[in-house]
């Protein structure tokens, strides 16, 4: 059997696997997130030599939300440097749950890390854009870069999630008052709100991870989008927390970075082979596709892609 036809097989149990978990529930605090049909389920994975490896909706289109993070993290890293944004943002988990004002003011409002929303809107901050449209382009170009130029910023998610963020703007609000937020504050929330509105697919995720895992190059267009100096920062943000409160025991029981967003999509990355992705709306407490997670722990383990065990 071929190493293509394994993965193949693989995916297809994981769907089965998938599809017989019933848990879960889609996200109710944005509408849009409520309709989508729950019972949607895919797994794509990215190999770094460009073969894609799918079973079930690969191509259905879904919100990116915080998943985003991850581009606009590694945008502000090829900008500004690892370092300083580790300095200015941060590299620690908060211990709290995504949307957690508590974190900001335990930690004198700074984010500590780029992948909860005040660090998200900290970051799109941090851009060097000369205005608001500038910033959300330069993001937009990113995601696609990362992933495929079909990416594209879907109204109807925008506009249920802009007209929902009141708890966001008010985290933008005190990181502003705090010296954490570097533009207008409701523009960086806006930016950041349009940021996880963009849809994409399972294929697509797939490939973003894929681009990490191959040191910073797409797969698929072959295109070198982060340098291979930042691969190392972003997958240890994402091991941290890339699951939000799940992130420890993601990294116990799976053993790879991941990210995953309340859209329903989870990726995790096998640094030098390849990336693992699945998409199913609905979540655990922690706002992580449980179907997902199934999905992406059988083939991790049945290859043996875990960072932290030896060959």
């Amino acid at each position: 059997m071929s190493f293509n036809t394994r993965l193949q097989t693989l995916a297809d149990e994981a769907l089965t696997i998938g599809k017989a978990c019933n848990e879960g529930a889609n996200a109710d605090y944005i509408p849009f997130l409520a309709s989508v049909p729950a019972d949607l389920c895919a797994v794509s994975m990215a190999c770094c030599d460009g073969t894609v490896i799918h079973s079930g909706d690969h191509d259905y289109g879904f919100a990116l939300e915080s998943i985003s993070k991850v581009c606009s993290m590694s945008l502000a890293m090829e900008q500004k440097g690892a370092e300083l944004v580790r300095e200015k943002i941060g590299a620690e988990p908060t211990g709290l749950p995504f949307n957690s004002v508590m974190a900001l003011t335990v930690h004198q409002d700074k984010p500590l890390t780029p992948l909860v929303n005040a660090g998200a809107m900290s970051t799109v901050s941090f851009l060097d854009a000369p205005d608001k449209e500038s910033r959300w382009q330069m993001i937009l170009d990113f995601q696609r870069k990362m992933m495929s130029h079909n990416i594209r910023l879907s109204d109807e998610v925008n506009t249920s999630e802009q007209e929902t963020n009141f708890h966001n703007r008010a985290i933008a609000w005190l990181l502003y008052a705090a010296g954490n937020c570097f533009s207008d504050p409701m523009d960086a929330c806006e930016v950041y709100t349009r940021q996880c509105s963009t849809l994409v697919s399972c294929d697509d995720l797939a490939t973003l991870g894929g681009t990490l895992a191959n040191g910073g190059v797409n797969p698929v267009t072959k295109e070198q989008v982060i340098s291979p100096d930042n691969i190392g920062p972003i997958l240890a943000e994402m091991t941290m927390e890339g699951m939000y409160d799940y992130s420890g025991d993601w990294a116990y029981l799976v053993g790879l970075p991941g990210k995953s967003g309340v859209g329903g999509g989870v990726v995790a990355v096998v640094p030098g082979r390849m990336a693992i992705a699945g998409f199913s709306p609905p979540l655990d407490e922690a706002g992580n596709s449980v179907r997902a997670m199934k999905m992406i722990r059988h083939i991790a383990n049945n290859l043996n892609f875990n960072v932290y065990r030896p060959c």
